[in-house]
């Protein structure tokens, strides 16, 4: 017998159950939409002022939180601004599950509205993980480790730039794990669904661990991403389990929608249901090809891109010794990026400068990130072997650096190792 989820009268515990998950899911979708649905954020951009208002408005005046909220949604989705929308959509959910169970008790089932809902978060999930996946078959996500991580001692990364580490390494798993995402577009047709949300499963529960165990700030997002999929594998719960678990054979049903009798109803869902799909997989596609050619491991390396050590710092025409406790002789300057460069200092500081060079008066400016008024001006030449010279002002006074031939992050022992099929002994350094 079909589930009653789409067949039948529904109990009292279901037809409530379904309408706190309709209001928290729709919510949640509506407003932390994090770009799975294309444009979305372009046609809710009224909402944000009114959002960035409220919701600072609810931690202080009703959770009292201590300290207010300036912080929004950015590079983490982890932040309090993010958790106090997270306690307000569960009270609105809440309060809008009571009031809607004293108004509609005679109500048999939600059929209609539970198929409709299941398009919304089958869509949610599907298109969020094709572009997380995206992302790593075209490993734009995880980067190969760079100079800076290449010579940063382990136990000065965090979890989550150790994770990044780990992960950015290889391209292969990065591929197994773009596929497994990807692969979440079975979601995106009721055929596909069941066996789509078993794999989706174990992807979305691979990343919410990974968020968890390893502090990556989107553990609010991977969570409700397991929970979404857990929700649309409540269909055939019970058949998954006898199938599992059993001997019993066991049929599944592909979830029913709503009957139209005006073919071009039908006609266009199924061109815009296409044209979706195919904007994420072929935009997506192009666009994460595009940007692995512009930032990506792809992009090309700019003329000076390398890890120099310090072979000589004259600084007012003294020679400053390699002193572990010197804070102005430099230790070894990294370029990876056109206009960036990082300078570790002898005690292991570490400064980051905007890099401005011009070839042809050969010159470098080093423009301190934090104090942009701090500004040191050097004139460059590339010496006989290679190696690079810079002289100019630092600190206030006339300094002369001198440096080894600079080392690429192929020549680390990490990143050279490479794949061996045969070891005699492991390789465990």
């Amino acid at each position: 017998m079909e589930s009653t989820l789409v067949n039948g009268s529904w109990s009292l515990a279901q037809r409530i159950a379904f309408r706190f998950i309709f209001l928290y899911f729709g919510l949640f979708i509506l407003i932390q939409n994090n770009g799975a649905y294309p444009f979305w954020d372009l046609a809710l951009q009224w909402l944000e002022a009114p959002m960035h208002s409220f919701i600072p408005w609810v931690g202080k005046n009703i959770l009292h939180l201590p300290y207010e909220i300036t912080v929004f949604t950015n590079g983490s989705g982890d932040t309090t601004y993010d958790y106090v929308i997270i306690f307000t959509i569960f009270s609105f959910s809440i309060a809008g599950t009571l009031v809607w169970s004293l108004l509609d008790r005679s109500r048999l089932n939600y059929r209609t509205l539970y198929y409709w809902l299941t398009v919304a978060v089958r869509f949610y999930v599907g298109l969020m993980l094709i572009n997380y996946g995206l992302v790593k078959v075209f490993k734009l996500q995880f980067p190969a480790p760079g100079l800076y991580r290449l010579t940063q001692m382990y136990g000065d990364s965090s979890p989550m730039g150790l994770a990044w580490t780990f992960l950015g390494f290889s391209k292969g798993y990065n591929l197994f794990m773009g596929i497994a995402e990807v692969l979440a577009v079975l979601l995106l047709f009721r055929r596909t669904m069941t066996f789509g949300a078993i794999i989706t499963l174990m992807a979305a529960a691979n990343v919410m661990a990974v968020n968890y165990f390893y502090d990556v700030p989107v553990k609010i997002l991977s969570t409700h991403l397991v929970a979404m999929t857990l929700f649309l594998l409540l269909h055939d719960a019970q058949k998954l389990l006898k199938f599992f678990f059993t001997s019993e054979p066991v049929q599944l049903h592909v979830i029913t929608p709503p009957s139209y009798s005006r073919k071009w109803i039908r006609t266009t869902g199924l061109v815009f249901k296409l044209l979706l799909i195919g904007f994420a997989l072929l935009y997506g596609g192009y666009q994460s090809a595009q940007s692995l050619k512009e930032w990506g491991d792809d992009a090309p390396k700019t003329k000076f891109y390398g890890l120099y050590h310090v072979q000589k710092f004259i600084f007012k025409k003294d020679t400053l010794a390699p002193i572990t406790t010197d804070t102005i002789r430099w230790r070894q300057l990294s370029i990876e990026w056109e206009t960036f460069a990082r300078v570790r200092m002898m005690n292991d500081s570490i400064n980051r400068f905007m890099l401005k060079v011009d070839t042809t008066l050969r010159t470098m400016q080093f423009t301190n990130r934090t104090d942009t008024l701090q500004r040191f001006n050097f004139n460059y030449e590339w010496r006989n072997d290679k190696s690079l010279k810079l002289a100019g002002t630092f600190k206030g006074d006339s300094v002369l650096i001198l440096f080894d031939q600079p080392k690429v992050a192929d020549a680390f022992r990490l990143t050279k190792r490479g794949f061996h099929w045969i070891n005699e002994t492991p390789y465990n350094r």
